[in-house]
């Protein structure tokens, strides 16, 4: 029975995603785990209206705040005590994880 961990990586901030993507990739490849990725997404842009005022009857508004979202997923296949050492550590606010394990039965299992 193997298990495959899912690491979703977003950040506004692509030097830090890069340089962190970058780390969790050298230290798989040192444990000798096996590595899919980083698979990159394309750059979301987003857009967040900014109302001058806290009245629901006002419709002033300031100009919307436009941010992009960088987005890295690596899978890393076997190798549990890595994946839950990689997942669990703490990581800059600006970098947002989501780590999602899915287990592989065999085949005659």
């Amino acid at each position: 029975m193997t298990f495959v961990t899912r690491l979703t990586l977003q950040s506004g901030d692509r030097a830090a995603l890069d340089g962190l993507v970058s780390d969790i990739k050298e230290t798989a490849e040192r444990k000798g785990a096996a590595l899919k990725g980083p698979h990159t997404h394309p750059p979301k842009r987003l857009s967040v209206p900014q109302h001058s005022r806290l009245h629901s009857d006002d419709d002033r508004r300031f100009d919307p705040w436009n941010y992009t979202v960088f987005t890295r997923e690596l899978e890393i296949h076997g190798h549990d005590d890595l994946a839950r050492n990689i997942a669990s550590q703490d990581f800059p606010d600006s970098i947002y994880i989501e780590a999602e394990v899915e287990q592989i039965h065999d085949m005659g299992t």
